[in-house]
């Protein structure tokens, strides 16, 4: 799906794009005047556009939009802040799954220096969000929040973040297994590579939290991740 900016319309229902969407629609869809392709405006709703003019660096639609955006999951994500490289794949992987809310946190197994990362500038976070809306047909952005410090995320956010929520941590070392096919709201702790050290996990648990694990096997955060929220839903 082609993703639309409100900076994109230059009339009521006309578009004009110059970036890469522009060479991807140009290149990869090979499309000319007269091309419908499926469109949907950021936060807004979806349709189709019809190609009125168009060369490699510009391509102006006619638009209509008047489907909605496939449901959300009623999923909260709460992940220890990963490796950069990591961090946008999984951005990426939640946009696409349809997660609307991510919170990144500190973790005792954390690098001090993921936090100064050019990934977490609002800018290149925005642009594997678009991506993931992109590749899922979708076009509400999550909201996506960081904490740098952990005790006072853990006091003061977390009780009322995850009220009313089935709330669940990921730890290799749990007992009980990730519920499947839930309807329920949840929410989702997922630590860093090195898991969560055993006080971060008590607190968790001391909020209500409990821990699950998903086998075995040992996961990175990159596949533990849509491999969890495959299980709690039905995708």
């Amino acid at each position: 799906m082609v993703l639309l900016f409100k900076q994109d319309f230059y009339a009521e229902k006309k578009v004009r794009i110059n970036d890469r969407r522009a060479k991807h629609i140009s290149v990869i869809h090979d499309a000319k005047p007269g091309t419908l392709l499926q469109v949907g405006l950021l936060n807004g709703q979806k349709g189709l556009g019809e190609i009125t003019s168009i060369n490699s660096s510009r391509v102006e639609m006619e638009v209509t939009l008047n489907t909605l955006p496939p449901s959300p999951l009623p999923l909260t994500v709460i992940l220890a802040l990963p490796r950069p490289k990591m961090l946008r794949k999984i951005i990426f992987t939640l946009c696409t799954l349809g997660v609307k809310k991510i919170i990144l946190i500190n973790s005792f197994c954390v690098e001090k220096s993921y936090w100064q990362s050019p990934s977490l500038n609002h800018e290149n976070i925005n642009h594997f969000i678009h991506l993931g809306l992109e590749q899922a047909k979708d076009t509400i952005s999550p909201a996506i929040e960081q904490h740098h410090r952990f005790k006072p995320f853990v006091e003061d956010k977390l009780p009322e973040l995850a009220q009313n929520t089935l709330q669940l941590i990921a730890h290799p070392n749990a007992k009980e297994a990730c519920p499947e096919s839930l309807t329920k709201p949840v929410t989702l702790a997922v630590g860093p590579e090195g898991g969560f050290i055993d006080y971060e996990i008590r607190r968790f648990k001391e909020s209500g939290f409990n821990p699950i694990h998903v086998g075995s096997r040992i996961l990175t955060v990159e596949t533990a991740v849509p491999v969890l929220v495959s299980k709690l839903f039905k995708l």
